[in-house]
């Protein structure tokens, strides 16, 4: 190569040009900025401790110099309900976003990299011979929006406006400040950055910001308004702003920016061009920045240019996910402060901390360990306790239901019933996990008719034969533990007459096949799949009596909770999708009308089952395809559930349509599960790659579920319970008496496991 553009004289830019020029001295580097080199746009920039050792690996010398202009702070303050909670540990550090730019300027200009100021490249043609253009120009990129076609970015504009002013007030610590106001709730994310100066973000949801008529004000008017909002926490000094005018509004909405290919030919895009994260994580700078490195990184390791960039977008877009889901969880727990502020200020105040997912229960107690053992106390308290204790391990009351902890064992489908029949296997997989210690074991979907199954071998109770058998593995788990049991009904649907799961699942079987029934006449996989028969009146008729014998068998068997399957595009699920449900009669159209059969079948149940055992319902909270389940049909949906006697919904996702195309990760669902318990005020249960024992303790400690179901590390470790408690030094948990001898060994075991260092 003889000559790299960089487009784009922020962060990215400017640092990309510097170790280019270092990894490859004999060719031309040139920075273009349509900005004067002393504009900023914002005050402060943060990094983490953890994000240093990165840059001083790459250019020590720019390292040095960042650090030279770093104000440290190590808490995290929360203003909340007239009290303010602080937590320390946390390891950042501040900078001005003029000093940053400046030191990397000056860095550039040492190692002879060509910068070019108040100057916009409108066509990249006019760049002539250049051998690689990197777009580092910015959530808004005329790269990018040129050549979107090849791109293909996905801009989100988000539900909060915001405004980017400074202070000379000094903060000890990252402040969150909320006020409210007779329109809706304010937040600022407040952080000094030098010895004189503050950033203080003010943030609040796009229909509060109309409401006040900071639509129509300018940017001395906004100022104004903040003041007086904030001004108990300024202590007398004023706000800030360096917009270039102060004449328009200085609000801007965050936008979410994700492109699905980051380079094509000679271009290739870093940054904010790429991708953003939202600055309630303060990763925007880091992220770009880090993707300086590792593109010079791949780009001098290789003559084979496309390969280069490939290499780089493959490296980079792994770490960038994780981070913009963290950014994502954490930008939606500010957009929706409403929806937590019914919580206590403590409560309040640890889910803020742990809003992203990505700090948990176990890393805030290494960063502060007395904050957090102060808040397991609290918890403790309020579920009538006296010892703190880790949050899963808290007990839990639904109606007359009280359970020991707040460990579940998932509906986990075996595959191996005889005619519907339970097995010995089930008596053994069932009594096996209740010995384990979790508080509830749940039965896989069990069938309330023969054709009702999924497969051939999933269970039934249509019958008295497989009543009792069910009714010998109930006994089992109470004569023999504390865990209660809860029986799972379904009906399979347009997804039944399939073959087992480890065959190919939800393909038809081969022969014997059996008729199904689904309130559309369509077929799971068109062109594969049995086309199922149009319910009628009758039809409904009939499975609504089905599931009332179901539930009255297992009443007669002992099952302590109930819960209806209207989930993952089964029968009762395929009624409320918009996707799968295409009447045009009273069954069919609005969430109101499609819910009429799901409530007509939990109305006969709840009348059926008594009042003092509780009842639940599993959903999919999203269809993850177009045109399926919106977020207001769901809430829709459970307010109904609610109100006709269900007192838990179990929330889970998708399964609905084979062309689904869900996003996963850590703890992938738990945010449905929060939105729903906090906005709608009923129980719910977290499902979905939950394995850690300190993802359990996360979420129950900052009340984004009331229970979490544990599936997969149950198949692999039955006793997935008594392993955690013995993880935790939690020693109270019970054992099965046969065991003890196993438990003060396996609690010795641990305790040498852990490192001396992590010890509190």
């Amino acid at each position: 190569m003889r000559r790299i553009v960089c487009l784009g004289g922020g962060p990215a830019g400017l640092y990309a040009a510097i170790l280019l020029r270092k990894a490859l001295p004999q060719v031309r580097v040139e920075v273009y900025e349509r900005n004067r080199p002393d504009d900023t746009f914002g005050w402060g920039v943060v990094f983490s401790d953890q994000t240093m050792g990165n840059f001083r690996t790459a250019d020590p010398e720019s390292h040095d110099a960042i650090t030279g202009s770093f104000h440290h702070w190590d808490d995290i303050a929360i203003h909340f309900g007239g009290r303010r909670f602080v937590s320390g540990g946390h390891g950042f550090a501040g900078i001005s976003r003029k000093r940053l730019l400046n030191l990397l300027q000056e860095r550039a200009h040492e190692l002879g990299v060509h910068q070019t100021f108040q100057h916009e490249v409108a066509d990249l043609n006019d760049l002539g011979d250049a051998d690689l253009l990197i777009a580092a120009d910015g959530v808004n990129s005329r790269t990018r929006n040129t050549h979107k076609d090849v791109f293909e970015p996905d801009v989100d504009v988000r539900k909060c406006r915001f405004i980017w002013l400074g202070t000379t007030q000094k903060f000890d610590a990252f402040t969150f400040a909320f006020e409210q106001t007779e329109h809706g709730w304010f937040q600022i994310h407040a952080y000094q950055f030098s010895r004189d100066l503050s950033t203080v973000i003010v943030e609040t949801r796009e229909e509060t910001w109309k409401a006040h008529g900071l639509d129509r004000a300018n940017t001395a008017q906004s100022i104004a308004f903040c003041e007086g909002l904030f001004g108990k926490y300024l202590n007398g000094h004023s706000l800030q702003s360096n917009a270039n005018h102060l004449r328009g509004s200085a609000w801007l909405n965050f936008n979410r920016v994700a492109c699905k290919n980051w380079h094509h030919g000679r271009t290739v895009l870093i940054g904010d061009a790429a991708h953003t994260a939202h600055f309630s994580i303060g990763s925007g700078t880091k992220l770009a920045m880090e993707d300086a490195i590792s593109l010079v990184k791949h780009v001098t390791a290789t003559n084979d240019f496309d390969a280069a960039l490939g290499a780089y977008h493959k490296e980079r877009n792994v770490e960038v996910l994780k981070l913009q889901s963290a950014a994502r969880n954490r930008m939606e727990w500010f957009e929706n402060v409403a929806r937590y502020v019914h919580l206590p200020p403590e409560q309040f105040a640890y889910s803020l901390l742990t809003g992203s997912q990505r700090i948990g229960h176990e890393n805030l107690k290494l960063r502060d360990p007395k904050f957090v053992a102060g808040y397991e106390q609290w918890l403790a308290r309020q579920d009538g306790t006296d010892e703190g204790r880790p949050p899963m391990f808290l007990p839990f009351k639904l109606r007359g239901l009280e359970l020991v902890n707040r460990v579940v064992v998932s509906p986990m489908a075996q595959y191996c019933a005889q005619d519907g029949l339970p097995t010995d296997w089930h008596l053994v997989h069932y009594g096996h996990r209740a010995l384990g210690g979790a508080g509830l074991v749940y039965t896989e979907m069990t069938c309330v008719t023969p054709d009702g199954r999924i497969t051939p071998g999933c269970p039934g109770l249509w019958n008295a034969a497989q009543r009792d058998a069910w009714q010998r593995i109930v006994e089992f788990v109470h004569a023999n533990s504390p865990a209660k049991i809860c029986l799972q009904l379904g009906h399979a649907g347009r997804k039944g007459s399939t073959q087992i799961g480890w065959e190919k699942m939800d393909y038809p079987l081969p022969e014997g096949n059996w008729p199904i029934l689904a309130p559309s006449p369509l077929p799971y996989y068109a062109g594969i799949s049995q086309v199922p028969v149009e319910m009628s009146r009758a039809d409904m008729d009939e499975v609504r009596e089905a599931f009332v014998r179901a539930t009255r068998y297992g009443l007669q068997a002992g099952f302590d909770m109930l819960e209806l399957h209207m989930a993952h595009g089964y029968l009762l699920a395929s009624y409320l999708s918009p996707l799968t449900n295409l009447r045009t009669d009273e069954y069919g159209g609005s969430v109101e009308n499609r819910l009429r059969f799901p409530l007509e079948v939990l109305e006969a149940v709840r009348k059926e089952w008594p009042v003092d055992k509780p009842l639940s319902a599993r959903i999919s909270a999203t269809d993850w395809a177009d045109g399926g389940l919106s977020e207001n049909d769901v809430l829709t949906i459970v307010r109904a559930l609610r109100k006709a006697g269900l007192d838990m919904i179990d929330v889970s996702t998708g399964q609905t349509v084979p062309h689904q195309k869900p996003v996963y990760g850590r703890m992938w669902q738990t945010p449905f599960a929060d939105r729903i318990r906090n906005e709608i005020g009923i129980a719910t249960m977290a499902v979905g790659n939950i394995y850690e024992c300190d993802h359990v303790n996360s979420i129950i400690a900052a009340g984004r579920a009331d229970l979490c179901a544990i599936a997969r590390p149950h198949l692999s470790n039955p006793a997935w319970t008594l392993d955690a408690a013995a993880s935790q030094g939690y020693r109270e948990q019970w054992w099965p008496p046969q065991y003890l001898s196993g438990k003060s060994q396996l609690e010795r075991n641990k305790e040498r496991a852990i490192p001396v260092e992590t010890k509190i």
